[in-house]
C-alpha cells in the first residue's frame, strides 16, 4: 500500500562515515516496504508516496538521539499530480538501534521505539490517506495507531505520554482518535474526494467543494484555535490551497482568505496574494 523512501542525515554527529547510518537507512525501508500495514493491495502507481527524514543529532554506544520529519502524498484523480496529505516534524525521537539487528512489528506487544515510532506513523498515514477516499474511512487505521502508542508508553521514550507537549506523538494519536475532531475528518474527504479529484471535470465544482472543507477545518479551529491538526494540515497544503484559488473560475474569496488567516496565520503571506 505504500512506496516509503528513508533518508539518514547524520551530519551533526561528525560521523556520517559510519556505516551504521547507511545500514539503518536500508534496514528501515525494507521494513517499511515489506511489512503487511494494511488489507488493500493496490497497484503500484496508486500506492501512498511516504518520506521519513531521520536527522541524527548525536550517536553513542547504539545510542541514536535526534528527530523525523513525515510527509505522504497520494495520487489525484484525473491527473498526472500527486496531492500532499501529511506533513510532520517529531522532534522527540531517541532510540536504541545495534548495526543488522532484526526489526519486526508486533501490534500486540512493545518492542523498542524504532519499530513502534515508524509503526505508529505509517497506521496514521493510512489513516489519513483513507479519510481522503471516504468519510471517516481512517477509523481502524487511527485505532491501530492508538494500540501502538497506549504500548509505547511503557518503553518510557519521550513523546508518547500526556504532558510531552503539543506537537507530540501523543497529541497527534489524542486527536486522531478524539470525536472532537470529526469534523476535521470530514474536511480530508470534502477536500480530496469531492474537491480535488473531480476538478478534472468541473473545476468550479471543486473549488466550492474544498471552499466547504475550509469552512469545516474553521469550525474545528473556531473550538480548539492552533490545534495539532490544523497546523499539521497547512504545513503540507498552503502552497496547494494558494495555487486551487489563484487561477481558473472565480468565487468570492473574502471570507474563505478571513477563515485562512484565522487557521493559518504563519502562511498570511500565502493568503494574502489571493486578494
Amino acid at each position: 500500500m505504500v512506496n516509503a523512501n528513508i533518508t539518514i542525515e547524520a551530519q551533526q554527529t561528525g560521523r556520517t562515515q559510519l556505516s551504521i547510518f547507511k545500514t539503518l537507512e536500508g534496514a528501515l525501508e525494507e521494513f517499511l516496504n515489506s511489512s503487511e500495514w494494511g488489507n488493500e493491495n493496490l497497484p503500484r502507481n496508486q500506492r501512498i508516496d511516504a518520506s521519513f527524514f531521520i536527522t541524527v543529532k548525536s550517536y553513542s554506544s547504539n545510542n541514536f538521539r535526534g528527530t523525523i520529519q513525515v510527509q505522504s502524498s497520494r495520487p489525484v484523480y484525473g491527473s498526472a499530480m500527486t496531492t500532499p496529505v501529511f506533513n510532520f516534524k517529531d522532534n522527540q525521537f531517541n532510540f536504541t538501534y545495534e548495526e543488522h539487528q532484526p526489526l519486526n512489528f508486533n501490534p500486540n506487544s512493545y518492542e523498542n521505539n524504532l519499530v513502534s515510532t515508524l509503526s505508529f506513523y505509517m497506521y496514521v498515514i493510512l489513516g489519513l490517506d483513507a479519510d481522503t477516499f471516504s468519510p471517516e474511512g481512517g477509523g481502524e487505521y487511527f485505532a491501530q495507531a492508538d494500540q501502538i502508542a497506549n504500548l509505547a508508553q511503557q518503553g518510557g521514550s519521550s513523546g508518547w505520554s500526556s504532558g510531552s507537549g503539543q506537537n507530540s506523538k501523543y497529541e497527534l494519536n489524542s486527536q486522531l482518535n478524539s470525536s472532537n475532531y470529526r469534523d476535521f475528518h470530514q474536511a480530508l474527504y470534502q477536500y480530496h474526494r469531492l474537491g480535488l479529484d473531480v476538478m478534472h471535470e468541473d473545476l468550479e465544482e471543486g473549488k466550492t467543494n474544498v471552499v466547504e472543507a475550509l469552512e469545516l477545518l474553521n469550525t474545528v479551529n473556531r473550538t480548539r484555535p492552533n490545534t495539532l491538526l490544523i497546523r499539521s494540515f497547512f504545513d503540507a497544503k498552503a502552497g496547494e490551497v494558494s495555487s486551487i484559488f489563484s487561477g481558473g473560475p472565480e468565487i468570492e474569496l473574502d471570507e474563505v482568505i478571513q477563515n485562512l488567516n484565522n487557521m493559518a496565520p504563519t502562511y498570511s503571506s500565502e493568503w494574502n496574494n489571493l486578494k
